[in-house]
């Protein structure tokens, strides 16, 4: 199989190592030097940064790293997939899209080895929606001073045995992203509404 991967080079390791079954060709896309290469799947982890790179490919899957975009928006051929930092390295990854082209994105993705959960096509899908709300509790906490970041972390890691504390999360991800999708959501829900002390970080 022949994946093309449009990724910085730490990403691009990542991806490839995700790969436990068959022998593949991957080959890391630079738009600004390289034509777009025939290839069995195409992988854009930049898809929400710097816009899709793959919207020419209308009949192989594209899985894009778009945890706010909706698929509804894009192509019938692309699946979004969550690559927020600190999810995308655990074992499952979480995929959404229409029925037809996940479950194309299922087999392939069986076949090479990756577990998937399919999530309803919702901004922010199911996990990063939930650790974002929990993000902007620790920061309401942080603003009513009961207690330090690192208490907190301390706690969230110890009470719901996640691998990361709130504060670490924001780490991982990155805070506004964070908060693009808090206000995303929060147009339609106010309990999204971001915490007075995320605004002004």
């Amino acid at each position: 199989m022949q994946i093309i991967i449009k990724a910085t080079d730490e990403i691009f390791s990542i991806w490839t190592s995700k790969f436990k079954i068959g022998e593949h060709i991957f080959i890391q896309y630079n738009p600004l030097s390289t034509a777009i290469p025939d290839g069995d799947l195409f992988i854009d982890t930049c898809f929400e940064e710097e816009g899709p790179a793959f919207l020419s490919v209308t009949t192989t899957l594209v899985l894009v790293n778009a945890v706010i975009s909706t698929a509804n928006k894009m192509p019938e051929n692309f699946v979004r997939y969550n690559g927020w930092g600190g999810f995308f390295t655990q074992s499952k990854m979480e995929i959404t899209g229409n029925e037809e082209t996940v479950q194309k994105a299922i087999e392939l993705l069986t076949l090479v080895g990756i577990e998937t959960v399919v999530t309803a096509d919702e901004v922010g899908m199911i996990s990063p929606r939930v650790v974002s709300m929990i993000i902007n509790e620790a920061f309401f906490a942080i603003d009513e001073e009961v207690s330090s970041k690192e208490e907190i972390n301390t706690a969230m890691k110890l009470g719901t045995n996640y691998p990361f504390g709130p504060f670490e999360w924001c780490d991982k991800i990155g805070l506004e992203k964070i908060k693009i999708l808090l206000a995303e959501l929060a147009k339609n829900d106010q309990r999204y509404s971001i915490a007075p002390a995320l605004k002004i970080n």
